[in-house]
């Protein structure tokens, strides 16, 4: 493992550890040139979750792209942003499938996103449902109104 600090290219592992429940390794490391500490992670890798989109093509599922969603959908709301980051880059593990419709993460990020801030859940689901009137608009933060 190359050193984050100095670059060189041997470092000794210091500590070892299980981490998020066993999914991944934590390892201390040191490097044998400059002697600073730093953290590495492994975990395996494994066949990338697929994405079936609206229109029928199928592409590998980023995290980035969902976090990037849930980000403008909370834009200048009070969402913990490390709220927004472990659910987007924790929804692969919970998966338990190789692919997954598109409706289905943006039905999943709303049920995310409902209980956290109903103006950041409105701005994604507007996003999601594509509202073709005002009239649906109204129509789905009346419903919040009825549950809340």
């Amino acid at each position: 493992m190359r050193c984050p600090y100095c670059s060189a290219p041997e470092s000794k592992v210091v500590n070892s550890r299980p981490s998020d429940d066993g999914a991944s390794i934590r390892r201390r490391r040191e490097c044998l040139n400059c002697a600073r500490r730093f953290t590495t992670y492994e975990r395996a890798q494994l066949e990338p979750l697929m994405v079936v989109k609206r229109s029928g093509p199928r592409e590998a599922f980023n995290p980035d792209k969902l976090l990037r969603g849930l980000t403008l959908a909370s834009e200048k709301r009070p969402v913990d942003g490390d709220a927004l980051r472990a659910f987007a880059y924790g929804f692969e593990d919970d998966v338990q499938a190789a692919e997954i419709r598109s409706e289905e993460i943006g039905r999943r990020a709303m049920t995310f996103l409902r209980p956290l801030d109903d103006v950041a859940y409105i701005r994604f689901a507007s996003v999601y449902r594509d509202f073709d009137s005002l009239e649906r608009f109204i129509e789905e933060i009346r419903g919040l109104k009825d549950e809340g």
